[in-house]
């Protein structure tokens, strides 16, 4: 048997996580530290990280941490969810599928000097998946201008707000995780970090109700709350937004 185990942040850079999140889980009893040292560092073992990458599938599906210490624990019958989440995680694996491809293609025609087919490089790299929700609650106005902003963008410019909002998405994310409360600093914090954000993309309206109803809809469709960790994530981030927006 593998008698190694690693420090906190070790596991924490390799997961993708952070330490803060660790220590939350072994507070909430989902993952505790395989041994702590004289020092007080958490360390963790085989059997340890076999659990949190359970841990972390289950949180990528969108299940919150009382949800997940149930499935772990065979308490709960969590297949529908699971199943609900599972189909949306496909449907995702096609579509970078098709962009792995896109990209493959592209490359290999490049080299080889062929003709490039707008068709084929753009397979796959599609911003409208939530055109008709835009549409149907915003205007038609709001879309377009919205749609050519980020049509226009260079690649470099694309890539740096796309990490962006992954950034602020992971954020949100630790902090529902940690149990912060929504009247907190640290969430008003994430809240205009979020305005800010929407405000850079024109045709985003503004105001409270705009910002209320956002948050409803992170909650309400799957496909926003698995940006926040799931639905337990989305109701923070709606939560956040309804407590602190003016």
């Amino acid at each position: 048997m593998d008698n190694r185990d690693w420090s906190i942040q070790e596991i924490a850079r390799l997961a993708g996580t952070t330490s803060r999140t660790l220590r939350h889980y072994g507070d909430v009893g989902l993952l505790h530290p395989s041994r702590v040292g004289s020092n007080g560092y958490r360390y963790y073992d085989p059997v340890a990280l076999a659990r949190l990458q359970r841990i972390l599938m289950l949180r990528d599906l969108g299940l919150g941490i009382p949800a997940i210490a149930d499935v772990l624990e065979g308490e709960r019958d969590d297949t529908r969810a699971l199943a609900s989440h599972l189909h949306w995680l496909r449907e995702e694996k096609q579509r970078l599928d098709r962009q792995i491809a896109s990209v493959e293609r592209t490359i290999e025609k490049m080299r080889g000097g062929e003709n490039l087919m707008a068709e084929e490089m753009f397979d796959g790299f599609d911003h409208t998946v939530y055109r008709a929700e835009v549409e149907e609650k915003w205007g038609a106005d709001a879309y377009r201008q919205g749609s050519d902003w980020f049509t226009a963008l260079a690649t470099g410019e694309r890539t740096e707000w796309m990490q962006r909002q992954k950034q602020l998405a992971a954020d949100w994310a630790d902090a529902a995780e940690r149990g912060v409360s929504v009247q907190s600093p640290e969430a008003k914090a994430l809240v205009e970090r979020h305005v800010a954000w929407l405000a850079s993309i024109p045709g985003t309206p503004s105001g409270p109700e705009y910002l209320r109803g956002l948050g409803d809809l992170y909650v309400a469709d799957p496909r926003f709350a698995a940006n926040y960790g799931g639905v337990d994530g989305a109701r923070f981030v709606r939560d956040a937004l309804h407590a602190h927006v003016q």
